[in-house]
This record gives C-alpha cells, structure tokens and sequence, in this order.
C-alpha cells in the first residue's frame, strides 16, 4: 500500500493553521413545527440552523493521476477480486463526480478484511466498496461524490474514541446519518505451519495491540509490538513479505483472505469489545420521531469551558438523556491568554465538546435546547441525528465468526436502516 506523504496531506488539508470550510451551526430550534416531513423541507430547516460561519483558507487539490474509471470499488474486476483491490488515495481522487450505478458506494478506511468493512457490510448490504488508506480520504472521497457513505470509527468500548475522526467530522461538511456497532473479535494470524514459540514480532492497529496486551503475556509470548495503519493491513503485509517470524492481530476474515493460519481464537483481553461507527453524506437525513433517534453536536465558547455546566443544564432540564461527552482541543484557538497584568502568559487550554443524546431533532424538546444552548455558546454545529443502531449483541465469539462466514462478494443480507 502507497503511503500519503505528508506533503500532499497539507495540500489537501492544510496545517493547523484555519481552512476555508463553513461549518453550519444551529441558529434557532425553537419552532415545534421547524422540522419538515420531506427531505426538501428538511434540507430548508438545516439551511436555517446555519449561523456563527468559520472560514478558512482556501487550499489548492493534488494534482490527479488515476482516472475516475480505475477508483477502487468501480473496477468490477478489482471487486471481484477483493483482496487485490489498492486502497484509495489521495493522489486517486478525481476532481469530478460520476455515479455508475444504484448500488450505493462506500467509503472505508483499510483493506479488505478490515473491521471497518465489516461494518459497512452491515450498514449496506451490497454496497460497492472504496477501500482508503487514510481517515481524511475517505472524509474526502464523499465529498468529491467518488463515494456515497463513509463509514468511520468513532469510538471503541475499550479503547476509547478514536480522536482523528472527531478532529475531521468538525473540519469536513459530511453529516451523521447512522451508526453501527460492531463486536471485535481478535485472532492471532500467521503463515500456515508457523508455531507461536517462534514468533518474534507482532503487527496490528495501535487499538487492536493494545486491546490484546494482557492475553499475549499470559501467552509468554516474547514478542516485540509493531503499529501498523490497520489491522488487515498487518495481515495483508505478513501474507505479501512471507514473514514467517511475524504474526498479525486481525479478524477471522483477514486470514480467509490473505491466506493465514488462526493460531489463537478470541485474543481480546476482555469480550465485551465494540466499536461503534458512523455513517456519513453529504446531506443530512429526514429526522423521525417513529424509532429512537441519536443527535449528536460539537460546542465551544470563545470565553472557555465555564459555559460546559449550563450546556448540560439545558439538556437535563428536558429530560434528554447523554450518551457520550468528549473534548477536543480547539484547533482555531488552542491557548488562551490572560488579560491582565500577566498578558502574554498561556492561562487555559481551549476545548471544543462533543455530546451525543438519544432524542431527535423533530422533538420540540430537542429543539428547544439546542436554542438555548446556541445562546449560551459561541460555536454550535449539529453534526447529525440519526437511528440508533438497535442491533441485538451478545459478546460471545460466535458473532463475529457469524459475521465472518457470511462475508462474501455480495456481503450476506444484513438487516439494517440505510438512511
């Protein structure tokens, strides 16, 4: 797999430095009746939510070099294939939109085998697939209507959030139109014939290491830990170099596919591992009131993070319950000075706050807060409300290898909303 260099990162996204990207914020969400029951006038009711716009400097595209035709996931013979497919990169992103078919194409980060195919498998079934290689190139590739979804994680119930995406889901225009909860279930992989006593080196994700660290040692395995971008790229790197020496902490179907042995099943060190993603688009969905909902926002105030208190007020106040808070540093202003004698001297980190609550934007409630929560800060966004995925889970191995032996070509027949 070809590496972004960091240069062409910057092109397309720039420093820390402010790009020129408007972030739509909630205006006024007062009226009972401000949300519409067709798209157009919910669209309409979006348009009007948008106030307190962030720019940013505008920022030339790398230049193309791979035509719209030979894009992973409209290659058919490359999907046939599967594990041959090249994830897509920067350097891959054509600069105009084309739709061959009515599949919807689908955005995901890694290669074939990863958990992040799976989990757009099962949020749409007979998807066309557009593997990526990098978080921001999939953000990029819905925007640039090479994909229809993105499908991205967002969080892991062991390992926590996964920090990059919420960084980008602020700096990018896409919206939250689902999510889904995956089980993680972790096999150690290797060459066929290879034993683990002559194992020397282990390859996976960051998250995917960390999130076996205690089963390894109770292994003995004297193994050194080496982070690679995705766990089925571990599996991919093994299989492609003949590495005997080395194993990959991947999933059932990453072996299925680049030929490797499962030497240990269930190497999670806790059963209970889910991730949890989102499914982006470049507009937002009809809110519902008929099924539970998810909205989820981002909020800061240019005077700090004394506002956080009354934020959560608003919310508690209506009986709107959280299920998630996470602060982010605020890349526009990530310092804030004292302003009195001491001028000049750093004071306080800035942050911005990210909160999900299960209520929808059609609820009078819902709206309701959100207006007094736009009064209360300077910069609020609505990133999205959106089914909860209400998938019954059960942590025990066999639902991943389910899943696993399912997973062909056409993807099995996964019952889901597909927004």
């Amino acid at each position: 797999m070809k590496a972004i260099a960091p240069s062409h990162l910057k092109l397309m996204f720039g420093s820390s430095q402010p790009t020129s990207r408007s972030y739509p914020c909630v205006q006024n969400a007062q009226r009972s009746d401000s949300c519409g029951t067709s798209r157009s006038e919910w669209r309409s009711t979006f348009a009007t939510l948008t106030s307190k716009v962030v720019t940013q400097k505008t920022l030339p595209m790398p230049p193309v070099s791979v035509g719209i035709d030979h894009v992973n996931g409209l290659n058919r013979a490359a999907r046939v294939l599967g594990m041959n497919q090249k994830p897509l990169s920067v350097n891959d992103l054509p600069p105009a939109p084309m739709h061959g078919g009515a599949n919807l194409r689908v955005a995901y980060q890694g290669v074939p085998g990863a958990y992040s195919e799976a989990a757009a498998c099962k949020a749409y079934p007979n998807y066309e697939s557009v593997p990526c290689d990098q978080f921001e190139v999939a953000f990029q590739a819905v925007e640039l209507w090479i994909a229809d979804r993105a499908v991205l994680p967002i969080e892991n119930s062991l390992g926590g959030s996964i920090h990059r995406n919420y960084d980008l889901l602020l700096r990018h225009c896409l919206h939250i139109v689902g999510e889904v909860q995956l089980p993680v279930h972790h096999c150690l992989l290797a060459l066929p014939g290879v034993r683990k006593e002559f194992l020397t080196c282990v390859m996976s994700h960051p998250q995917g290491l960390a999130q076996c660290e205690r089963t390894l040692t109770k292994l003995g395995l004297n193994v050194t830990r080496k982070a690679v971008d995705n766990t089925a790229v571990a599996a991919e790197h093994i299989a492609a170099n003949n590495l005997r020496d080395t194993a990959a902490i991947a999933s059932a179907r990453a072996a299925e596919i680049y030929g490797l042995e499962v030497l240990e099943d269930g190497l999670q060190d806790d059963a209970s591992n889910v991730t949890r993603f989102v499914m982006l688009a470049r507009e937002p969905i009809v809110p519902r009131t008929d099924r539970p909902f998810k909205t989820s926002i981002v909020f800061a105030h240019e005077k700090g993070t004394s506002v956080l208190y009354k934020v959560l007020s608003a919310f508690a106040a209506r009986n709107i319950s959280l299920t998630k808070i996470e602060s982010r540093p605020n890349h526009n202003r990530p310092i804030r000075l004292v302003d009195d004698a001491n001028v000049g001297t750093a004071k306080h980190f800035e942050y911005m706050f990210y909160i999900d609550f299960e209520a929808s934007m059609a609820e009078t409630r819902v709206q309701n807060a959100l207006s007094e929560v736009r009064e209360l800060t300077s910069l609020l966004r609505v990133l999205g409300s959106y089914p909860m995925d209400m998938t019954p889970w059960s942590p025990s191995s066999s639902t991943s290898h389910t899943a696993s032996s399912k997973m062909n070509h056409s993807y099995g027949n996964v019952n889901m909303a597909k927004p």
